[in-house]
């Protein structure tokens, strides 16, 4: 459950050592003042909510980078339903790098397993349909990689990664170039001038613009953007199975069981990251 191919070793070593540097700088001075460097130690990760966990498999990256003597033992994968109490790993080795890796691991666990329970939370309201819920780019600067991951194991799906892996011509794009034929025009003009291949979405604003998008052709997906339930519907139904279809815009865990049932392909939801609280997870000497 990786968002490939992005998800690479090299990836993460370029995250983890840059939030390293950030936190640690020139030392860990608290464990360096205080603990000796010969002491020897234990810990577990104590889970102290309900929620779905997410990040063990990166837990075991920082405490290799932060010293390769630290030993990790996962208890517990991502996916799992916790409950307050539970124990997801228990590391051991030399205690000054136990308490150097400690907040960058929790951060990470605790902010992405917020994000993997409220997305196994809004899937939980799509049971019955065959709408799938999509992440949106509206994501924390230089954790994004995580983030998606985190999506990914509660259950998500993931839209574009960057501006580069994907053609979204949303309103400004529309409006700037005169048109949604324009857009579409030019943007077929660019990707064989360039020589690639991207899959192109559009998005729309009332039934006429869908209208001109299916009367322009070429894309792959068309997005439905902040369309009340009966307007979705109508939307479908013009479009008719001939392309993927997204709702977007303001949808809530109020509103999207009624916007999956209009029978959209996607519905995109950008509280999944940027509104997504933290789970309650905490590091602890045994």
């Amino acid at each position: 459950m990786l968002p490939a191919p992005y998800l690479t070793p090299d990836a993460l070593t370029t995250f983890i050592r840059t939030a390293l540097a950030e936190d640690v700088g020139d030392g860990d001075h608290s464990s360096l003042a205080a603990i000796p460097a010969a002491a020897r130690n234990r810990a577990h990760l104590l889970v102290k909510d309900h929620g779905v966990l997410a990040g063990m498999a990166l837990a075991p990256l920082i405490f290799a980078e932060v010293d390769a003597a630290l030993e990790m033992r996962a208890l517990l994968p991502d996916g799992t339903a916790v409950k307050p109490g539970d124990i997801a790993f228990t590391v051991e080795g030399p205690a000054r790098s136990i308490l150097t890796a400690e907040r960058l691991t929790l951060n990470c666990m605790q902010r992405m397993s917020g994000i993997a329970t409220y997305t196994a939370h809004l899937n939980e309201l799509l049971v019955g349909t065959t709408a799938k819920l999509l992440d949106t780019r509206k994501t924390t600067p230089n954790f994004r990689l995580c983030e998606k991951w985190a999506v990914l194991i509660g259950g998500g799906v993931n839209h574009r990664y960057g501006l580069f892996d994907m053609i979204i011509l949303k309103d400004n794009h529309v409006d700037y170039a005169g048109g949604i034929a324009q857009a579409i025009a030019a943007t077929h003009q660019y990707l064989t001038a360039t020589g690639r291949q991207l899959p192109i979405e559009v998005e729309t604003r009332s039934l006429a613009e869908v209208q001109q998008v299916l009367d322009a052709g070429g894309i792959q997906r068309i997005m439905l953007d902040n369309m009340p339930p009966a307007l979705l519907r109508q939307a479908v139904e013009l479009i008719a199975g001939r392309y993927d279809t997204e709702a977007s815009g303001g949808i809530t865990e109020t509103t999207i069981a009624a916007v999956a049932a209009t029978g959209v392909t996607y519905i995109s939801v950008g509280a999944l990251t940027h509104s997504a609280g933290s789970l309650d997870l905490s590091l602890k000497a045994y």
